[in-house]
């Protein structure tokens, strides 16, 4: 029976390029669970979009001397060329930026006020002298009172992930100039945050099925206590306020952007000429993914469930499989000092599916993982092009060549006598090929419990396994002296190709989609679904060409000199 799969993924800020710690973080595991259920059959919504109305944008704005607007425009189209040329197969990528978006979080702020948790108060901001304004969270600096880092922001420390106010920060100043801030009182509107502590903490307990490090994370927060929040701020650039005498006030990124989910999805069903299709993903028997990095781990654990019960009538998570940090030649990625791999430079020079691969088999799931360009190149070289592209490439070529390009007929399958049948080692790698198969893609396999980078290795073990079997049986020399006894094992392992092919789909989409034509079928893969089905005797082959291009050892050296370097999009 199909299921529902709505995977919401985290709102990248439209003041940057993208870089492969944003992809290995939430992107690439979003895109390939979304591919992984469209090929079972379910029924797949996967939504995200540019935030447009973070203070990020503002500061990049002040930097360049340009409007929020010119800035949100620019990234925005710079991030869709970069998922179309990644392979990112979003159902609706949208940004915060629509009237859609606005009317959905105003009806998500009024409904929550309506039913008690959203209140005004008045609170003490900071205030700099010097650029005559409150400042926003990020607009100022401090040093963390948890961890004594002298980098944390208004909002939250990057180093152990605490979530701030700037009134928190020892020592603050203008992130803008520098002067430190004199604190002012102001009216502003609070999320009630601590009316859910203990629905939250009652119901996070149950999540047993969560990554360890993001339900221990998330229960370590509730155990402190959760406080009030103050959900707008002073600010021109955000969504509106929608209560008489708050004009000049906007209403906070960290409550808006989340709710872009639930507008994303309204969006997408008006596209499709059925409004009311977004219920089905939100009120009806649907499982709900949300994939991030785990510096947003607490937005979508704890404050996004909490709206989410106040609103009442909406599906809550059911996994939140954050990631973790991806370092970049063993240094954490810092745009300001342009220690990044930009994923719009790497796209110019290299084909997606090696990315691809080396983020997935890397994929930082659990700990931090690190990109390095020579394992990169090496990657490539040693697992892409000399274990998996090599079995493809000799196996289709051979028999292209040998058996007037189509798939040998010369095997007993146990319909026709006078064939061969298959030996103790064929069968013995078929049947390895068809219980990996149920590993990695199966209702309890890797994939539907979000382990990608299990699954991935797990599919490369079967390659290596084909190439041993390969090698045991020379089908090369074989075929001089038998040519039906040679077709037997060339006939095997077209059978695991083709079962390779479909676990590598949701990895690498494009050479899964040129191999599934060189192995002679038509349309896109999905359309074929999940199966364990041998190959079509005499079916007809396309004209192999290599999967993969080898990489030169020596170009890492070159990647390497690049790092540091500034380039934007």
């Amino acid at each position: 029976m199909s299921e529902r799969i709505f995977i919401g993924v985290g709102w990248p800020y439209a003041n940057g390029p993208l870089h492969l710690g944003h992809i290995a973080g939430a992107y690439l595991p979003a895109d390939i669970f979304a591919r992984y259920h469209r090929m079972k059959g379910n029924e797949v919504l996967m939504v995200s979009g540019s935030d447009q109305h973070g203070t990020p944008i503002t500061i990049k704005a002040d930097q360049e001397g340009k409007t929020p607007d010119e800035i949100t425009r620019r990234y925005h189209n710079s991030f869709l060329e970069s998922w179309e040329n990644l392979g990112i197969s979003w159902d609706i990528y949208t940004s915060t930026g629509t009237t859609n978006h606005a009317e959905v979080t105003h009806d998500m702020f009024l409904t929550l006020q309506k039913n008690g948790y959203i209140f005004k108060s008045s609170m003490s901001q900071p205030y700099c002298h010097d650029c005559g304004r409150f400042l926003p969270d990020r607009y100022v600096e401090g040093t963390c009172p948890y961890c004594d880092d002298t980098g944390a922001r208004g909002d939250q420390c990057d180093r152990c992930g605490k979530p701030l106010n700037a009134a928190e920060l020892n020592l603050p100043r203008c992130a803008h100039c520098g002067t430190p801030p004199e604190f002012r009182e102001t009216e502003h509107f609070f999320m009630k945050l601590s009316a859910f502590q203990e629905r939250l903490t009652e119901w996070v307990e149950k999540q047993s099925h969560w990554r360890p490090n993001v339900r221990n994370f998330t229960l370590g927060f509730l155990r402190e206590g959760l406080n009030d929040r103050a959900i707008t701020r002073d600010i021109d650039w955000g969504i509106t306020i929608p209560v008489e005498g708050f004009e000049d006030k906007r209403i906070y990124v960290w409550f808006e952007a989340v709710i872009g989910y639930l507008s994303a999805s309204k969006e997408w069903a008006r596209t499709w000429g059925e409004p009311e299709k977004w219920r089905d993903f939100w009120q009806g028997e649907a499982k709900a993914y949300y994939f991030i990095g785990k510096d947003n781990t607490v937005f979508h654990t704890m404050n996004w469930p909490a709206m989410l019960m106040g609103y009442e009538g909406l599906n809550l998570p059911y996994d939140v499989p954050a990631n973790e940090f991806l370092t970049i030649e063993s240094k954490k990625g810092s745009k300001s000092r342009n220690w990044a791999v930009w994923l719009n430079d790497f796209l110019e020079r290299y084909d997606p599916d090696p990315l691809r691969y080396l983020l997935s088999i890397n994929m930082p799931e659990t700990s931090d993982t690190d990109f390095t360009w020579a394992e990169f190149i090496r990657k490539n070289n040693d697992e892409l092009v000399a274990t998996y592209g090599n079995l493809v490439n000799r196996v289709l070529t051979f028999t292209y060549k040998n058996y007037d390009g189509r798939v040998p007929t010369h095997v007993d399958m146990g319909a026709e006598n006078g064939k061969i049948p298959l030996d103790e080692k064929d069968n013995e790698l078929i049947n390895k090929s068809v219980s990996i198969m149920n590993d990695v893609l199966g209702n309890d396999g890797y994939l539907s419990r979000c382990r990608f980078k299990q699954a991935i290795a797990t599919v490369m073990s079967l390659a290596h396994e084909a190439n041993r079997y390969l090698d045991e049986k020379e089908p090369w020399k074989v075929v001089k002296e038998n040519r039906e006894k040679a077709a037997v094992s060339l006939y095997v392992t077209l059978a695991v190709i083709i079962r390779l092919k479909t676990m590598m789909y949701p990895f690498l989409p494009f050479t899964s989609q040129k191999l599934h034509e060189y192995l002679g079928y038509e349309r896109q893969i999905e359309e074929y679904g999940i199966h364990s089905e041998m190959p079509v005797p005499g079916q007809l082959l396309q004209a192999p060409k290599p999967l993969f291009t080898k990489l030169d050892p020596e170009s890492a050296k070159e990647e390497l000199a690049k790092l540091g370097q500034t380039r934007d999009a």
